[in-house]
């Protein structure tokens, strides 16, 4: 059984600051996220692309992003691997992608509480029942919402293969049993530094 380290009041905190960092950045970023959302709307994408993936208590939410892809990519709702996902990318989605620039909607979802800033990615139920039937033990990051970025994401980067999704959540589950607000700091200062740095995860 794998506990959660943070305690109520620390829990609160966490949240707490999830709203307030969230709005603050979705204030001050509203110019950038415009020029991003007409960029996409002229090149004649759909601006925002929302996904069905499994959060806290294993409930699912909508994930924003913004649109990588070309539309109906997925339209017989079979999941693509990660090279023919990047095959269907835009010009401009290489770029967002690259720079971790489509995930800035999900800012969204951490302010009403879908996400935290800090937490294990969130993934499709589809690839969760591949997940468990190795390591069942991915049902215990439920106790906790996913995140913008971990550990996991600077270091793991995006998991394309069976193998590196296995040790994602052995990272996100040491996560779990080890997390403190000044650990979420210390995330949130490397993936900034990453992203500024040009690092591709």
């Amino acid at each position: 059984m794998y506990r959660d380290a943070m305690n109520g009041w620390q829990r609160f905190l966490k949240r707490l600051a999830d709203i307030l960092v969230s709005g603050l950045c979705m204030i001050v970023l509203s110019p950038f996220f415009c020029a991003i959302w007409l960029m996409i709307l002229f090149s004649g994408g759909q601006p925002i692309f929302s996904q069905e993936r499994i959060g806290l208590n294993g409930k699912p939410f909508r994930i924003l992003k913004f649109r990588t892809m070309k539309k109906d990519c997925e339209r017989n709702g079979i999941p693509r691997s990660a090279e023919e996902r990047k095959a269907q990318m835009t010009r401009l989605g290489h770029f967002l992608r690259d720079h971790h620039l489509d995930e800035f909607p999900q800012l969204w979802n951490v302010f009403v509480g879908d996400m935290s800033l800090v937490g294990y990615r969130p993934e499709r139920k589809c690839f969760i029942d591949q997940i468990m039937e190795h390591n069942p033990a991915y049902e215990q990051l439920y106790q906790i919402r996913p995140g913008l970025t971990s550990m996991a994401t600077i270091y793991n980067g995006y998991t394309d293969t069976m193998e590196k999704m296995l040790k994602r959540l052995d990272m996100d589950l040491e996560y779990l049993t080890t997390r403190s607000l000044w650990g979420d700091v210390v995330i949130l200062w490397r993936t900034f530094t990453s992203i500024s740095s040009g690092k591709k995860f």
